[in-house]
């Protein structure tokens, strides 16, 4: 299967005050096309900086990384940009929606970044909306929704874009176990129709849904190992 991801001999310092922290100490990790993987660690052990490097927010001290073939370390800042709109679809834990637009402009965002034209944006959004079972709240903004529907608006908005990529970091932590349960079969539906997805959570519950988890502890991989994913009955 296509390798997707390929990240070699990477490390992250960072320097605070008189202090040199490393946050990730020599990582190999490959990732195929179609995989749904899980990377898990404590905090400090350097999921949230391998996290921000895969989505293109932040650059490696030494190292590669090879997404969709090239280094992106090679690119420009337009081209970085291009790839977090169009490759990356980020869901976050506070979902990070606009409070006065709407669901549908909410998800629709993206494509004008993208230059896609207005009516386009429309029918595209009310499309993605639909299949994750927001087809009545479109015109609703995110205070009139539940968590798990603002959740389901950001994972509308991830998918978009048609990415290689589906990023997400800790996407249940602001939400009650019936409603996590909801978006991880949410994530399965995504995955079975052939997305990449990437969660970053120090939840071993919602770990078990990937088909690989990947330990991290200080700053290096601990454990890489493939996982028979806990299936939602729908």
């Amino acid at each position: 299967m296509q390798e997707i991801i390929r990240i070699e001999q990477l490390t992250k310092f960072y320097t605070i005050g008189q202090e040199t922290i490393k946050a990730l100490n020599g990582v190999e990790l490959s990732i195929k096309k179609n995989e749904y993987v899980a990377l898990m660690g404590p905090s400090g052990s350097g999921k949230s900086t391998i996290m921000n490097i895969i989505g293109c927010l932040d650059t490696p001290s030494s190292g590669s990384y090879h997404l969709n073939g090239p280094d992106v370390a090679k690119l420009s800042d337009n081209q970085l940009a291009e790839i977090r709109n169009k490759e990356i679809g980020f869901v976050f834990q506070t979902f990070n929606l606009l409070p006065r637009y709407t669901a549908l402009e909410n998800v629709a965002l993206p494509l004008i970044y993208a230059g896609i034209p207005l009516n386009d944006r429309k029918l595209r959004a009310e499309k993605v909306l639909q299949m994750v079972g927001l087809g009545d709240r479109m015109h609703h903004k995110p205070n009139e929704l539940s968590g798990g529907q603002r959740q389901r608006v950001a994972v509308a908005r991830a998918l978009i874009n048609n990415p290689s990529i589906i990023l997400a970091d800790e996407p249940t932590g602001n939400l009650d176990t019936k409603t996590s349960y909801e978006i991880m079969a949410l994530f399965q539906d995504i995955h079975d129709a052939g997305n990449t997805i990437i969660v970053v959570t120090h939840e071993e519950d919602i770990a078990r849904h990937a088909h690989r988890i990947v330990r991290l502890r200080d700053g290096v991989i601990e454990n890489d190992q493939t996982n028979a994913p806990q299936r939602l009955q729908k």
